[in-house]
């Protein structure tokens, strides 16, 4: 592989950047998941960053010839991913998310559940779209599930809750750009704990909470330690959280409502300790797993 200063003096095109990028990611290991999910997608992300170009460059400027201040800032940004392990989206700060932009740092997840697919589809065939006017986003993290459904549901009122208040603060941020401050209520609160009666009930309980495992959790990789644990990390099952979504959300749910919960790799554990409910699994056409979706009369627990 050339040298740094190498790499600034001959790699003259954003093509050339691009594949010296990938060819690097791969040479050093890097783990993808957070936005690309392989070298290729993920140095070109990096690259048209770095220049300030847009997600929808054309064909012809791939062999554009770059100024040697562009080439080491390029360079720069590569440069950090390998010495860091550092996930992409926390050295742009951006994230994408439903086809939507997000401001994300270490404070929160890096937006990238499948619900995303499930919200442009306005959660249908599970609900009538038309009739919903209240959605609650537990674990809201970066707001990004919130916001999506702002957009998807546009005369919806929004709660998103988060237990942590760094959170919150990046929720609020991302709240502001899309200006649905009007729409969107951030409420601090250990999932529903500090709900409030004016709030309920809700026509779709949805979120992605910490659904770790201990066992994945001492596999992960070093990009995934970039991110809050607060955000991952559930217990020796992974249903820490979950559980207290399941058994609580009949209190909350409309009659007629829906739940939409993230539990990844933890779903086999969360059938084998609910073997009585009648989970439905949606399968994604961009990619995903380990979401559920619930009707009201479907949960468990319901008094």
């Amino acid at each position: 592989m050339i040298s740094y200063d190498d790499a600034i003096d001959e790699l003259r095109t954003i093509g050339d950047l691009v594949r010296w990028a990938a060819s690097s990611f791969t040479e050093a290991g890097l783990t993808f998941g957070h936005g690309a999910d392989n070298a290729f997608d993920e140095a070109f992300a990096l690259v048209r960053f770095s220049l300030q170009l847009p997600h929808d460059i054309p064909p012809y400027m791939i062999n554009c010839r770059l100024t040697k201040a562009e080439r080491r800032k390029a360079v720069d940004f590569i440069n950090e991913r390998i010495s860091t392990g550092k996930p992409l989206a926390y050295i742009t700060h951006e994230a994408q998310f439903a086809g939507l932009s997000f401001y994300v740092d270490e404070r929160v997840l890096i937006p990238r559940s499948p619900i995303a697919e499930l919200i442009q589809q306005h959660f249908e065939p599970w609900i009538d779209s038309d009739r919903v006017m209240r959605i609650l986003d537990l674990c809201t993290g970066s707001a990004c599930i919130a916001t999506a459904c702002a957009y998807a549901f546009p005369y919806a009122q929004v709660v998103a809750t988060d237990i942590s208040d760094d959170a919150l603060v990046v929720a609020n941020t991302n709240i502001e750009q899309h200006n649905i401050s009007g729409r969107v209520t951030l409420i601090k609160s250990d999932v529903f704990s500090h709900l409030k009666k004016e709030d309920l009930p809700f026509d779709i309980i949805v979120g992605n909470p910490p659904y770790v495992n201990a066992d994945d959790m001492a596999r992960l990789t070093k990009e995934y330690h970039y991110e809050p644990v607060l955000g991952l990390e559930a217990g020796q099952d992974g249903l820490d959280v979950v559980s207290k979504i399941l058994d609580g959300a009949h209190s909350y749910l409309a009659d007629d409502g829906l739940l939409v919960v993230e539990v990844g790799n933890s779903a086999n554990a969360l059938i084998e300790k609910y073997p009585s409910t009648p989970f439905t699994w949606p399968n994604f056409e961009h990619g995903g797993q380990g979401v559920f979706v619930l009707s009201a009369d479907q949960l468990p627990h319901k008094t």
